[in-house]
This record gives C-alpha cells, structure tokens and sequence, in this order.
C-alpha cells in the first residue's frame, strides 16, 4: 500500500514537472517563432508530441494557459507601482511592462495582436483599469490631454506601447533603446511633446533603466 501511494505520487510529481516544462519550452519557441507547432514545442521540453495530449488537448488551449499566466504576473507586477503624479505613475507603467516581456517580446506582440487578442485582453484587464485611471487622474490634474475621451486615450496609449515592443521585435533593438521608446511613445501619446517627454525621463532615472 505503501509504494503504490509512492507511486501515485511520483505519478503526479512527474505530470507537474512535464507540464512546467511544456509551458517553459512554448514560451521560448513561441518566442522565437509564434507559429511554433505543437512538435517543436514538445521537441524543445524533450517530450514526444502524444505526451503534450495529456496535458492540453490543442495548441490553443497551451496557449491560453501560456497568455493567462503570463499577464497573470503582468498585471500583478504593475499593481505595485505607484506615484503621487499620475503622469509619472503612467510612465512607471510603461518601464514596468517592458522589464517584463522583455524577454518574450515576439510572444507578448502576438499575445495581443494574434488570434487570442479576446483572451488576453481579458486577462490583462486589471492592467488595463490601471493604466485607464491613471489617464483620467491626469487629465483630472490636467497633464494629461483633455482632447479626447479617457477610454479611447488609455487603448491609444497601449496601442503605443504594442507598437514600441513590435518595433523593437522587429528590428532587433538593444533593450535599453526600446525600454526608452516604450515609455517615450506612452509620453508622448499622453499628450506630451517629445522634449518634455525626454525631460521628464532623464528627471526619474528609475525610467531610464
């Protein structure tokens, strides 16, 4: 009795740790190319194809278990930060995002942008009320442009930052260049012109980093 619950035991130890591995591998070959299949996926964890189906029974389901951990510690990591000015605070956002999927950039853009944007987007939404409050207590300060509605300002200002990240995907940038054009564009989609942008950067060198 006692070596069959050893058993069981190691059973389930074992299934844990393929499926850890499974989604440890699908984040670095998503990574490298986002229409990695499911072969190259268990290739890479060094698991056969028939053993990924006793985990997740399409590609689409380890994808979405892949998105909702990873906006899952997104969206924990940012409900940290903080600043008394919500310009700042926004700022702050933008650095905090990028030190995240700075690694997984390919990743994140087609997280947002690919066929499961639906199921990201509601993953990420506490990041995105976040981001939406900041921008209303700006333009409450008036920081923040007042031009256009607080709702569509707040997806234009992510639409930058997804822009920023797919540029640097794209164009293989050093990390700290893209760090600073995540937050320049965020900045600069608030409402701020470039040099006050670049100002307000190189006065918080937490946002230069």
């Amino acid at each position: 009795m006692h070596s069959s619950v050893q058993y069981n035991e190691a059973m389930r130890s074992d299934a844990v740790a393929n499926r850890e591995a499974l989604l440890a591998a699908a984040r670095v070959e998503l990574n490298l190319d986002p229409d990695a299949s499911l072969e190259a996926i268990a290739a890479r964890a060094g698991l056969s194809r028939r053993s990924v189906y006793g985990h997740f029974a399409t590609r689409d389901e380890l994808l979405r278990e892949l998105i909702t951990l990873g906006a899952t510690r997104v969206a924990a990591s940012v409900a940290t930060v903080d600043h008394e000015d919500p310009l700042v605070r926004l700022a702050l956002i933008a650095s905090r995002l990028w030190h995240e999927v700075e690694d997984i950039r390919v990743m994140a853009v087609f997280a947002v942008r690919g066929p499961l944007k639906g199921h990201t987007a509601e993953a990420l939404a506490p990041l995105r009320l976040r981001v939406a409050e900041s921008i209303a207590e700006g333009v409450a300060a008036g920081s923040v442009r007042r031009d256009i509605p607080v709702p569509r300002l707040a997806r234009l200002v992510e639409d930058a930052a997804l822009t920023a990240l797919a540029e640097a995907s794209s164009d293989s940038m050093p990390g700290s260049a893209a760090h600073r054009l995540v937050v320049l564009l965020v900045l600069s989609t608030a409402g701020l012109s470039a040099e006050q942008a670049a100002a307000l950067i190189d006065t918080h060198p937490e946002l230069d980093s």
